[in-house]
C-alpha cells in the first residue's frame, strides 16, 4: 500500500523537517477534497481532484491510493466519470494514511524500507 523506498527517497531530497511539512501539506488538502468526494462528490471536479490527489499520492509513496486516483482520473477524461468508485478511492486514502502514520512512528521510511 505504500512505497517506503519512495518514501526514503523523498527524505533524503528534502530532509526530515522538510518531509514533515510535506506530508502536513499533503494530508490538509487531500483531507478537504476526500471528505467533499465521499459526502458532496462533484463529477465535473473528478478529473482535477484526482489528478491533484495522484500527483501528491505517489509523492509521498502513497501506492494503490495513487493507482486508484489514476484510473479514475482516466475515466473521467473519457467521459465515465459514473464507472468511478468513489467509495474505494476514499477507503483506500484513509486505509493508506492510516498505515503510513503507523510506518512513520514505527521508523519505516527513515533509510531501513519497510515493505
Amino acid at each position: 500500500m505504500i512505497n517506503w523506498t519512495r518514501v526514503d527517497d523523498l527524505r533524503a531530497e528534502v530532509g526530515a523537517d522538510g518531509l514533515d511539512e510535506i506530508v502536513e501539506l499533503f494530508l490538509d488538502e487531500v483531507e478537504g477534497i476526500v471528505r467533499r468526494l465521499g459526502s458532496t462528490p462533484e463529477p465535473a471536479r473528478f478529473e482535477a481532484d484526482l489528478h491533484f490527489m495522484k500527483g501528491g499520492a505517489w509523492n509521498l509513496g502513497f501506492a494503490e491510493f495513487g493507482a486508484l486516483c489514476q484510473d479514475g482520473e482516466r475515466r473521467a477524461a473519457t467521459g465515465r466519470a459514473g464507472e468511478i468508485d468513489i467509495g474505494r478511492i476514499v477507503a483506500s486514502y484513509f486505509a493508506s494514511k492510516t498505515e503510513f502514520m503507523a510506518g512513520l512512528a514505527a521508523g519505516a521510511g527513515t533509510g531501513a524500507s519497510a515493505a
